[in-house]
């Protein structure tokens, strides 16, 4: 196979590159304290590296994604605490649970819409409808983390 047909085998059905979220980069202050803090949610650790001086690279990938979290010294110029970011469960009530049970102080479930606050309803969704219930933690540095009930997902998610 020459690399024109490497390079169009890559493309979605609608003729678009495929491009899948492998990375998100989020702001901490002490490398760490976050260490210990993803460790303490299950997270598996793939790296810890430093590559040049001032530089330190720690990725820890959630339970079931394809996307890392990556975190370190010298990689972001970000403020810490500033990213926001979503995980999504197939049972909001077990993965709050779960939480509880790492140390992790996680909000109370609740459904409805995410934002604003005012408008969230108490509990999980009664139906467990898909996109419905959420909960939210976040990490030492404030970094926010929300986590979505998806039970079935929507045309054309995989």
């Amino acid at each position: 196979m020459g690399s024109t047909d490497a390079r169009s085998s890559h493309a979605s059905r609608n003729g678009n590159v495929d491009m899948r979220l492998e990375v998100d980069i989020i702001p901490v202050s002490d490398v760490e304290i976050s260490k210990e803090f993803y460790q303490s949610l299950g997270w598996r650790f793939d790296d810890d590296a430093s590559p040049a001086d001032d530089i330190r690279i720690v990725q820890f990938t959630p339970p079931g994604s394809n996307c890392s979290v990556t975190f370190g010294k010298g990689i972001t110029a970000a403020a810490p605490g500033s990213a926001e970011a979503g995980l999504t469960v197939t049972d909001i009530e077990a993965a709050h649970d779960e939480l509880l049970s790492r140390g992790i102080n996680v909000s109370d479930v609740w459904h409805g819409a995410p934002f604003p606050p005012e408008a969230r309803l108490s509990g999980p969704d009664p139906a467990h409808t898909s996109y419905g219930s959420f909960c939210f933690f976040n990490d030492p540095d404030g970094n926010a983390w929300l986590v979505q009930e998806v039970t079935s997902r929507l045309p054309g998610r995989v």
